[in-house]
């Protein structure tokens, strides 16, 4: 009998610490973010980028390209985060079929836009459960290098020089990132930009203001 009291009292004790410590670990606000508690913290992002150009000669996310980079987060609140990127995106257009300029005087065959950036996304992040989380803010790029391929048929001259793209692009971000496991998330993200990306274009392939348009597919990983 004793020997089933002390038993006891000892499961009991065991239980009750186990409790005290999943409490804490609940309460722990940085259990929204790693294991460890820390103001700040990093990984890296490798993704996709499925872009369109609105305002150009064609419709849809044809034109795929790269979305990489690194990632710091700060914490703000409990469950809250700021974090600042520096990525390597490739946006543009990519055409997908031919089709007669507005006039029927020609036929355009391809219209692919490739725009290579370095982007500076600053956004606002809540974590919920499990650490996924949720936010938005703005990116900041500035254009790196910027190609343009018209062929028509009957071929007609184009000069990309006379319609150059800015040097800056400032996008609106809506995201959200599911956590998958210890340290690994996947995001789904969208952006468009808020000012046009070129001022001008010859009307026949498209309307002078054009705007990036891109949902972006990413896996990030961030070191505890």
């Amino acid at each position: 009998m004793f020997i089933y009291k002390k038993t006891s009292r000892i499961i009991a004790v065991i239980g009750l610490l186990l409790s005290n410590v999943c409490i804490a670990k609940a309460q722990n606000p940085s259990s929204y973010y790693v294991e460890e508690p820390r103001t700040f913290y990093g990984g890296f992002i490798l993704g996709a980028n499925f872009c369109q150009v609105d305002g150009d000669s064609y419709k849809g996310y044809h034109k795929v390209g790269v979305n990489a980079g690194v990632v710091v987060y700060a914490r703000l609140a409990p469950k809250v985060a700021g974090s600042l990127e520096i990525l390597y995106s490739q946006k543009g257009a990519k055409s997908n079929y031919s089709q007669y300029a507005p006039d029927h005087s020609f036929i355009i065959n391809k219209q692919n836009i490739n725009l290579n950036y370095v982007e500076i996304p600053v956004q606002i992040n809540y974590f919920i459960k499990r650490k996924s989380n949720f936010g938005g803010g703005f990116s900041y790029s500035q254009l790196i290098s910027s190609k343009e391929d018209i062929q028509t048929n009957p071929s007609i001259s184009y000069n990309q020089d006379e319609y150059p793209f800015k040097k800056i692009d400032i996008n609106f971000i809506l995201n959200g990132q599911l956590h998958l496991t210890k340290g690994l998330y996947a995001s789904l993200r969208f952006q468009y930009s808020v000012i046009s990306i070129r001022n001008s274009i010859n009307p026949e392939f498209g309307r002078a203001e054009q705007y990036n348009n891109m949902w972006v597919l990413r896996l990030m990983y961030l070191f505890d």
